[in-house]
């Protein structure tokens, strides 16, 4: 059974504050033209979407280099609920729900309940992962960082830096943000992210995760 785990690209829809809004508009219409075409703008960080490493790093690789195969396999799923506006959460928040392997898949999602504020003010209170637990995840096998909320950095700080960016992307790894539906998944499943093919720092995706019917 496949399960969806992405926000429905809208007009208008919420963005990363500072990003390209979303705009989309007929081009042609059946009335006029005998087909309907849609205009479409929006940034390359729209909804739920993957960050590239030269989102951050100059030169890094873009999404025309990142492989399929780095982007479809077994997840890690951290359930980590009972988060307030803005709480760092780190080793102590991952683990209370079960012990991390010390080797743990290349992708690790985690699950802070969010997804429910996406469209709201407060998804930019989002809660953000203390950058040692980040460093710590990638030590033990993460390359794929896959989160619920805006960013796992804060959000909100135009001064601040993106300290688990530079862990994660620094390390020529991939980000995903924006994922809903998440609380029903158990601790491993598999899962894909499927972008648009772009020579670009990022791409929205389709998210899924394949459940035992």
């Amino acid at each position: 059974m496949l399960h969806d785990l992405s926000h429905p690209v809208t007009d208008g829809m919420m963005v990363y504050p500072g990003d390209p809004h979303v705009a989309i508009r007929p081009a042609l219409t059946v009335a006029q033209d005998g087909v309907l075409v849609e205009r479409i703008e929006m940034g390359s960080h729209t909804g739920t979407h993957i960050d590239a490493p030269a989102h951050t790093v100059a030169d890094g690789r873009t999404m025309a280099d990142v492989r399929l195969d780095e982007l479809v396999g077994e997840a890690l799923v951290l359930h980590v609920p009972g988060l307030g506006d803005g709480q760092r959460y780190g080793w102590d928040e991952l683990t209370a729900a079960g012990d991390i392997p010390a080797a743990v898949p290349p992708i690790v999602i985690v699950d802070t309940g969010w997804a429910q504020w996406f469209g709201d003010d407060r998804a930019t209170r989002h809660p953000h992962l203390d950058a040692d637990a980040a460093a710590e995840l990638w030590r033990r096998g993460m390359r794929l960082l896959a989160v619920d909320t805006l960013s796992p950095d804060a959000t909100g700080d135009a001064s601040a830096d993106f300290p688990v960016h530079g862990i994660v992307l620094g390390g020529d790894g991939l980000i995903v943000e924006n994922l809903c539906g998440l609380a029903d998944l158990p601790r491993h499943v598999q899962v894909g992210f499927f972008p648009f093919t772009l020579q670009g720092d990022g791409a929205p995706v389709r998210a899924v995760a394949f459940l035992d019917d």
